[in-house]
């Protein structure tokens, strides 16, 4: 599969002044988002995975989500972020999603789709071409949105979430 660019449906979910930065989870902009991501996990996952979501949220170094080796992606409106999505790289061909997220004043616009949209343009760009990720089973809208943007499922679709636990995906890029 191949990454699609912008479409013209995309394009309408952007507003006026919308611009897309490129930075690390260390920048004052991103610290809303991870604070807010950590309270969405655990308040759909609680103690479930045995840990606080701070421990996932903090469990890497910055340099992880930073270039040259990643990005925190943020879709910036009127200079606060409204959507975001990071990765790190896995291996020479490979880069790992991570911390995908909406604002929740924001969410059924499109924006997490154009944020994975530009994620995967930035991994061809750093010569990746191949993207994997997981979510978890309380998050049936990310499930949704990835089978949506062309990634593929390496989980039994068909079973409960709870079942299966883990999510993962994983999507072929080319320029």
């Amino acid at each position: 599969m191949s990454i699609e660019l912008f479409g013209t449906a995309a394009l309408r979910a952007l507003s006026p002044g919308d611009s897309f930065l490129h930075t690390g989870p260390d920048d004052e902009l991103a610290r809303p988002v991870l604070r807010d991501l950590e309270r969405e996990y655990d308040d759909r996952y609680g103690t479930l995975f045995g840990e606080p979501a701070s421990t996932e949220i903090n469990r890497y170094p910055v340099a992880t989500f930073s270039a040259p080796d990643g990005t925190f992606l943020l879709l910036l409106r009127g200079g606060q972020a409204i959507s975001a999505g990071a990765f790190m790289t896995i291996d020479d061909e490979t880069v790992e999603l991570k911390r995908v997220w909406t604002h929740a004043a924001h969410r059924g616009q499109g924006l997490a789709h154009l944020v994975l949209e530009e994620l995967e343009r930035e991994a061809v760009r750093r010569g990746r071409t191949r993207v994997v990720l997981s979510t978890g089973p309380r998050q049936p809208e990310a499930v949704a949105l990835y089978l949506k943007a062309g990634y593929t499922p390496l989980f039994d679709t068909s079973l409960d979430p709870e079942v299966v636990i883990i999510h993962h995906f994983e999507k072929e890029l080319s320029a």
